[in-house]
């Protein structure tokens, strides 16, 4: 089996080419992992030049475009053929690479990625999945942000995509699903949490019922699906209450003299604590459903995400999590047969051609 290679997004992120180059050099020496750094090559060179790293291992692949983080997907896929993202993907596609991590436009990103590498067979929608700290373990969350509105059906693909990525990147050998509600109890929740559950009873996923907001720091599930409405807002909430945490304990161990002492006696725990709820530790989304490895980073990631972004790419290409995949939608095809052609996808396109 040829090394796993992964294109990097150079040009893509608040903090780039800097923090991303500094991300991939981390990545390189830690993982040993090949890497093509996409992006205007004299930016990149001078990033590297300050640097030590392995020359066999990061290679250089010069473009002259970058998708600013604020511009439309279509503008981005439609005037910039030569942006950073594109080209990353477009290394996948003709298989100079075999998945590309970015933190810079995301909506531009999760386009690209569906034009460029297309669906996989029988899905409507690509789904992203967050990885995030429960109190043992971890709890994958699907969707966080690429379809705000989805139908009974798309939850229950969401879910079915979800389920390889905590059985084989988790380690979950039967993954507990499911479906977040504003109660634990069947009749609590809106029409399409009835619904959803009702067809995820049905399938031959490990279907524990509804869980709540808390549970997804509990360890009592392993893979808790909602539209990306939803799951936006807790992956912010939970971003937010980590750093909220953080910045708490630091003020309150500063309070006093006592507080001090008593810090230098935990000093061990609380970097520990700070480890756990940090995102930096658990790189970036995958977005599940499309035919080949995306990952997805924080706008905001320091090079330490960075690094950890391109591990969980690596894993993700490694464990054939795509193949799986399309396992797992041919298995349980007959539960949502009935999903009328979506034409989200095919408009995009109809716009690019325009």
């Amino acid at each position: 089996m040829k090394p796993i290679k992964i294109a990097v997004d150079a040009m893509g992120g608040d903090h780039a080419p800097a923090a991303v180059v500094k991300g991939a050099v981390l990545a390189a020496r830690e993982l040993g992992m090949p890497l093509i750094l996409v992006g205007n090559q004299d930016f990149i060179a001078r990033e590297l030049a300050g640097l030590t790293y392995n020359p066999d291992l990061i290679a250089i692949q010069h473009c002259t475009e970058v998708a600013g983080m604020g511009e439309s997907p279509i503008d981005v896929i439609r005037r910039k053929k030569d942006a950073s993202i594109r080209v990353a993907l477009e290394l996948v596609k003709n298989g100079q690479a075999q998945g590309v991590v970015s933190a810079g436009n995301s909506g531009a990103t999760m386009a690209l990625g569906v034009v460029i590498l297309g669906k996989l067979p029988g899905v409507e929608r690509p789904a992203l999945g967050a990885i995030l700290p429960s109190h043992y373990s971890s709890t994958l969350l699907i969707d966080v942000g690429a379809n705000v509105n989805c139908t009974a059906n798309q939850l229950v693909q969401f879910a079915v995509m979800a389920e390889p990525l905590a059985k084989y990147i988790m380690k979950r050998p039967n993954p507990r699903v499911g479906i977040i509600s504003i109660g634990e109890e069947e009749s609590k929740g809106n029409d399409l949490v009835h619904e959803t559950a009702e067809i995820l009873k049905k399938t031959s996923l490990n279907f524990i019922g509804n869980v709540e907001g808390r549970d997804i720091f509990s360890d009592k599930v392993d893979v808790i699906v909602c539209d990306g409405f939803v799951g936006n807002i807790c992956l912010k909430l939970s971003e937010g209450l980590a750093e909220t945490l953080k910045a708490m304990l630091k003020e309150e161990i500063g309070s006093s003299l006592t507080s001090k002492m008593g810090f230098l006696f935990m000093r061990s725990a609380f970097r520990r604590f700070s480890k756990r709820v940090d995102y930096a530790e658990y790189g970036g989304v995958p977005l599940l459903g499309v035919n080949g490895v995306v990952v997805v980073s924080h706008g905001a990631s320091n090079p330490r995400a960075i690094m950890n972004a391109i591990r969980v790419a690596g894993q993700a290409v490694q464990n054939r999590i795509s193949e799986h995949v399309l396992e797992g939608l041919q298995l349980h095809e007959a539960y949502y047969t009935k999903i009328k052609p979506h034409r989200f996808w095919d408009t995009i396109k109809r716009k690019i051609s325009t």
